[in-house]
């Protein structure tokens, strides 16, 4: 039976984001994209985005000047510059820095997607640009990538799944609903458990920054590059 419409996204977890063409948005609003963000936001040049935290050791270790930031069970590694923080990076000094960047979900979600044809990470405060940049594309409805769903958790990926449908409205040119979606994603079990892993990792102002909708306006595209996946802000379309 034909799709009643074509134009309809589709959302997947991480697992399932391995054989996905065509455009692909991978979501992590908490907070893997919106720290990325932010880090843009400040000046970095590139962020080099990689699974795992040896990885983004050894990245740093060969390439002049470059900062590791993420974590690791929502934990700063040994070695790395910066948590996985958007209030940290907002506040740093990155202008015209190289970072690499991994995370439990977010930059997973990214690897996993290796045959996307246009690939864009996302979160709140880059809701509308993202959408644009996805219009723009011209390669029809996108698969989102709902990184949240990989955990185990009661409530896992309720945060993400509520991001990736306000991105999803905004491509439609439907109502945002801006401020129910921020109060979903405060509200998640995801936020809870983020700021319970406490001072060093985490600082009490990251979800107010996280749901910031629209907070930039640029998207967050990725490409393979010949030093890895590297995530740049672009004009919205």
């Amino acid at each position: 039976m034909p799709d009643p419409d074509p134009d309809r996204a589709c959302f997947v977890a991480t697992g399932d984001a391995r054989d996905v063409s065509g455009p692909v948005v991978v979501v992590d609003v908490l907070r893997a994209f919106t720290t990325a963000a932010y880090a843009l936001a400040a000046g970095a040049r590139h962020i080099y985005l990689v699974a795992g935290v040896d990885e983004a050791l050894a990245f740093k270790a060969v390439t002049p000047g470059a900062l590791a930031m993420g974590e690791e069970h929502g934990r700063r590694p040994a070695g790395f510059d910066f948590a996985n923080s958007p209030t940290e990076l907002a506040a740093a000094d990155v202008r015209d820095r190289v970072i690499v960047q991994r995370t439990s979900a977010g930059t997973q979600g990214v690897v996993a997607a290796r045959s996307a044809t246009k690939l864009w990470c996302a979160g709140l405060v880059c809701a509308s640009a993202t959408a644009s940049a996805v219009r723009a594309a011209g390669l029809g409805a996108p698969t989102y990538v709902i990184t949240g769903w990989a955990g185990a958790a009661p409530g896992s990926g309720v945060d993400d799944l509520a991001t990736a449908e306000l991105i999803e409205r905004a491509r439609r040119f439907e109502p945002l609903e801006a401020d129910a979606t921020a109060h979903v994603v405060a509200a998640s079990d995801e936020a809870a458990r983020t700021l319970a892993i406490g001072p060093g990792h985490v600082h009490p102002e990251d979800i107010t920054r996280a749901v910031a909708v629209d907070a930039f306006d640029f998207a967050m595209e990725v490409t393979r590059a010949p030093q890895g996946l590297r995530l740049d802000r672009v004009p919205p379309g």
